[in-house]
């Protein structure tokens, strides 16, 4: 999030941060992975647009419309400025993974009134934690490991754990074979790391870049760009603008929904 200033952010927002910096673990996020590794239940293209209308995200201190408004103003955007269809796509559907909501789950930070496992900054989980991070005061709530932790110098963002969220979640959902479609590898890097602020912003995670996510750090900043500055107080009419993007779906995805 963009709030480097942050002194006045409200409860809600802070204890969303607190909360991830106290149970985001490397054995919570492993436990995340393989709890929702195999899709349980298939939504529609239309079901989708409803539920992400009864979300709001309360780790966003600059947005309390439903998400669903962000998806259009990323994506519309992004049109404007003439962006290819499979990057105007990849911003409507980068936040579907906050669907996690739906499973109901307090304890796990999965529902509309704890969202710690959801949404928020990510950060790699068995490193130290840069002091980068947006409210390092919490930092010291979760176990600190050294800079370079328990992985090797360069061994790739694909081969550490990051804190488990909407990001992972969606990520997972459009690799399974169930889900099958045509994005690009760049629109999935995109949608797994774009809350990965300490990597395609504050540099962070230098000493554990490989070959690929330098040469996607690229795309993920310009991705990044319509993500977090195209929030405005503007409101789209969600039936009549989600069926225009239906059109666009059917270009990229074999089936009108996705199993989740």
């Amino acid at each position: 999030m963009d709030f480097r200033n942050y002194g006045n952010v409200n409860q809600d927002v802070k204890e969303n941060y607190k909360n991830a910096r106290i149970f985001q673990t490397k054995t919570y996020v492993k436990n995340m992975r393989d709890k929702f590794s195999t899709p349980s239940f298939f939504l529609t293209f239309n079901q989708i647009i409803d539920r992400l209308n009864n979300f709001v995200d309360l780790s966003d201190p600059d947005c309390s419309l439903p998400n669903i408004q962000h998806a259009f103003q990323s994506a519309e955007k992004a049109i404007k400025d003439g962006k290819p269809d499979w990057f105007v796509l990849t911003l409507f559907i980068h936040d579907f993974g906050k669907l996690l909501y739906l499973q109901n789950n307090d304890s796990n930070g999965h529902s509309l009134k704890k969202q710690w496992g959801i949404v928020g900054d990510t950060f790699v989980v068995g490193c130290r934690i840069p002091n980068s991070i947006v409210f390092p005061e919490f930092n010291n709530l979760l176990r600190q490991e050294s800079e370079l932790g328990i992985y090797q110098k360069h061994c790739g963002l694909d081969n550490v754990f990051i804190s488990y969220g909407h990001d992972e979640y969606l990520y997972q959902i459009l690799k399974n074979y169930m889900n099958k479609n045509k994005l690009s590898q760049e629109a999935l890097y995109c949608i797994r790391y774009h809350s990965l602020y300490l990597h395609h912003r504050e540099n962070a995670y230098g000493f554990l870049l490989n070959k690929n996510d330098k040469d996607m750090l690229a795309i993920l900043r310009e991705f990044n760009k319509y993500d977090l500055y195209s929030k405005s107080s503007e409101i789209y009419d969600v039936k009549e603008t989600s069926q225009k993007y239906l059109e666009l779906w059917k270009k990229f995805f074999t089936l009108n929904g996705l199993y989740l």
